[in-house]
């Protein structure tokens, strides 16, 4: 009995392992999706803790489009969110100055920050229309490019008069979070480790549509 239950377990781990992990869902083949909301309701997060202070900046303006074969996301996962370092904001308004200056984020000479998906690393299926998913791509910040992974949940809507209250489409709803080292894009400043960590954690909660 213990031999054909660990035989199962085998025969389990074999499967999800050799074959690609996507969604049940209606659609089929590869589907495409753009981020760009003009409304605002897609946000952008990041968030410095060090122990004088704690600051949590924001973005409403992200735009980005991604692509995969809903049945091998694993594989096919590809693309790209952007936000402008302009659109960044703390509540404050001369820190916001500050955040975008020469000294630091510089918006002017760098106007975007980025995640270029490059690899799937992980796939967990949560449920039929839901993965968590690892993911390893190329974050661009201050004019530098470095590797981070990011913890990934993808949630795929198909159409319904539900959906269709928020956007016309299929819908991919995604939440992800990675943290980065400043120092490691050249950014620095007096007041760094002090009242700003070297160590910034960054969120993204976004909706796509697949009509566009």
């Amino acid at each position: 009995m213990k031999s054909v239950i660990s035989l199962s377990f085998l025969f389990l781990f074999i499967t999800a392992t050799i074959f690609p992990q996507g969604f049940d869902v209606k659609a089929k083949g590869v589907q495409k999706f753009s981020f760009k909301d003009d409304k605002g309701r897609n946000q952008a997060t990041f968030t410095s803790i060090t122990p004088l202070d704690e600051v949590d900046g924001l973005s409403t303006q992200v735009s980005g489009k991604v692509s995969f074969n809903v049945s091998d996301v694993k594989n096919t996962l590809q693309g790209e969110v952007s936000v402008p370092t302009e659109s960044l904001g703390t509540g404050i308004r001369m820190r916001d100055k500050d955040l975008k200056a020469p000294k630091w984020l510089d918006a002017e000479k760098y106007p975007t920050i980025s995640f270029k998906i490059k690899k799937v690393l992980d796939v967990q299926k949560i449920a039929p229309n839901k993965l968590k998913l690892k993911v390893l791509g190329g974050f661009t910040l201050h004019g530098v490019t470095n590797d981070v992974t990011a913890e990934v949940t993808m949630t795929y809507l198909d159409e319904s008069p539900q959906t269709e209250t928020r956007e016309p489409g299929d819908l991919l709803g995604v939440t992800g979070n990675f943290s980065i080292t400043l120092s490691k894009y050249n950014v620095q400043n007096m007041v760094l480790g002090t009242r700003v960590s070297d160590n910034i954690n960054i969120g993204v909660n976004i909706v796509g549509t697949n009509k566009f």
